[in-house]
């Protein structure tokens, strides 16, 4: 009986004999401040240098169009003849009344300085008549300019019957036939005649998120590719920086000059711009690996007393493996290297791997 009991002590204390587990070591990295040189991947635009919609400035109709969509044009080519019958008969009226004007003008001076002439010679000519003479002289001069004035705006607005290029470039639209009455934007003609375009310069045009606005400056070069020509990379400057935000888009505009003398180009394409973004002011530069982003914010680990407390923080730019991070932190504080959301907000860290501030 005695032998049945020890053998059942024995067994007891086996079972109570509690397993021992190895806890992974954590490990943790001091905080540092570095700086980040990074690229931004962004849509862009290609848009015409130049673009312009030629409408006519009188009503008319159009008696020639002497080029069509695709054709290049010069600086003060010809494009499209207008025909005017009324300006016509305007310019005959305005041609009329102002030789007219001429003739009463030429009269009135001759009578004015004859009168002048002869009052010299005292008793001939009454003061009144002469003082008459001269108004009469004054008021047909004012008359003579009118009618001058008038014929010359006919004549200058049966010059914009000749639609000319005002640069060199593209057709792009042609909207009318010969024949097709038009007139100026919204009297008379819904559409615009033709549509010019710049095309051997192009403008890159993109909108950089308000958070990168800082880091760009004029002179930057960027680098850009577009679908039709995969294998291809062109490069442009920034040229003209907006200085302001687009209310709907919370991003400013940024315009690059591009040359396209080939016109391999067109523009309307789509573009992946590659921006750089220069390292500038220090932040604190953290591995990936250190940030958790879990559905109810962003944070790091941070590792005192062997405890884990959880410091909201906010990501800045990443490059590689790395990432900008800003929130309540200092130089040298010790941060969970591999973190998560399983490693509980105050918990007790028994295995800590604590990191040199040199490493």
């Amino acid at each position: 009986m005695s032998h049945l009991f020890a053998c059942h002590s024995t067994n007891s204390k086996a079972e109570e004999k509690p397993e021992v587990v190895a806890t992974p070591a954590i490990e943790t990295i001091p905080l540092k401040k570095g700086k980040i040189a990074s690229a931004m991947q962004i849509p862009g635009e290609l848009v015409p240098y130049q673009q312009v919609d030629l409408y006519a400035k009188e009503n008319s109709y159009v008696r020639k169009i002497l080029v069509d969509v695709g054709s290049e044009v010069k600086q003060g080519q010809l494009l499209v003849s207008l025909e005017a019958p009324e300006l016509n008969s305007r310019l005959t009226e305005t041609q009329s009344r102002l030789q007219s004007q001429e003739a009463l003008y030429t009269a009135s001076k001759a009578n004015y300085d004859r009168l002048l002439e002869t009052s010299k010679t005292p008793g001939t000519i009454s003061p009144n008549d002469l003082d008459q003479a001269l108004a009469r002289k004054n008021s047909d001069l004012a008359q003579l300019e009118a009618a001058r004035a008038a014929y010359q705006s006919v004549v200058a607005t049966r010059n914009y019957l000749e639609i000319r290029a005002p640069f060199n470039g593209v057709i792009t639209e042609r909207n009318v036939s010969p024949g097709a009455y038009v007139g100026p934007s919204g009297k008379g003609s819904e559409f615009p005649l033709l549509v010019l375009q710049e095309e051997k310069k192009l403008r890159l045009v993109v909108a950089v998120p308000e958070m990168y606005t800082g880091l760009l400056n004029p002179q930057d070069e960027v680098t850009f590719t577009v679908k039709s020509l995969p294998n291809e990379e062109f490069k442009a400057k920034v040229k003209r920086m907006a200085g302001a935000l687009d209310s709907r888009l919370r991003a400013e505009r940024l315009e690059m000059d591009v040359v396209n003398n080939k016109r391999k180009l067109l523009p309307g394409m789509y573009a992946e711009v590659n921006i750089p973004l220069p390292a500038k002011d220090s932040t604190f530069v953290v591995p990936a690996s250190a940030v958790v982003s879990s559905t109810e914010k962003i944070f790091v680990i941070k590792v005192e007393h062997n405890k884990a407390r959880w410091v909201e923080v906010q990501k800045g730019r990443a490059a590689e493996e790395i990432v900008e991070i800003y929130g309540k932190l200092n130089t040298g504080d010790q941060l969970v290297a591999v973190a998560s959301d399983e490693i509980r907000d105050g918990s007790v860290l028994n295995n800590v791997k604590m990191a040199k501030a040199g490493q």
